[in-house]
């Protein structure tokens, strides 16, 4: 077996790069970078080759069947058993009565005032109350007027304040109830 002699080969490259100069070293190295970065980049391709050869996976199929769509006679009735009961209008109001205590607004005697509509057989509480108090706790009644009775609407919300200083301000809040007429009425049609 051939033994190498490290040190006789360190001195022959020692010789070999001075004799050629450092234009010529730094080209062999430069040929040595780019051979590993050729070398390294044709790697790269065979990698991604192998990945693009692999079929993608395939997704669950647990898509739901969705439902037909409703007809308009079943989203009417999903209407009308949203509404609220003309009948309940008036605990309606007590409900906002005592909201507005429990928020600390005083709240004077309200406006109120009734409609119908015979074509869809839907009757308006319209209520108008007038507010004072923090802006904090008007909102947070809004709020919870919207959420105690969900078949009404909030159509104006105002506020005024006399002085810029003032901690409590004066609002108008404006709630449009929306109701049927009778019981009997919420799952038939017009």
């Amino acid at each position: 077996m051939m033994t190498i002699d490290l040190a006789s080969v360190r001195l022959r490259a020692q010789l070999l790069l001075r004799r050629l100069g450092a234009p010529a070293c730094l080209a062999v190295a430069l040929l040595a970078l780019g051979v590993a970065a050729w070398a390294w980049t044709w790697q790269q391709r065979a990698v991604a080759a192998r990945l693009e050869a692999r079929p993608l996976p395939v997704p669950a199929l647990t898509v739901a069947i969705a439902a037909p769509p409703a007809t308009a006679s079943e989203n009417l009735a999903r209407f009308y058993v949203v509404l609220g009961q003309q009948r309940h209008a008036e605990q309606q109001v007590k409900q906002l009565f005592d909201l507005a205590a429990k928020n600390g607004l005083l709240l004077a005697q309200g406006e109120y005032k009734s409609g119908y509509d015979k074509a869809s057989r839907v009757a308006t509480y319209q209520v108008s109350l007038p507010l004072k108090g923090s802006y904090a706790a008007v909102s947070q009644f809004a709020l919870q007027a919207l959420r105690a009775a969900p078949f009404a609407s909030l159509d104006e919300l105002s506020f005024r304040r006399e002085q810029i200083a003032d901690t409590q301000l004066e609002a108008r809040l404006r709630l449009t109830f929306y109701l049927t007429d009778t019981p009997g009425d919420a799952g038939e049609s017009p």
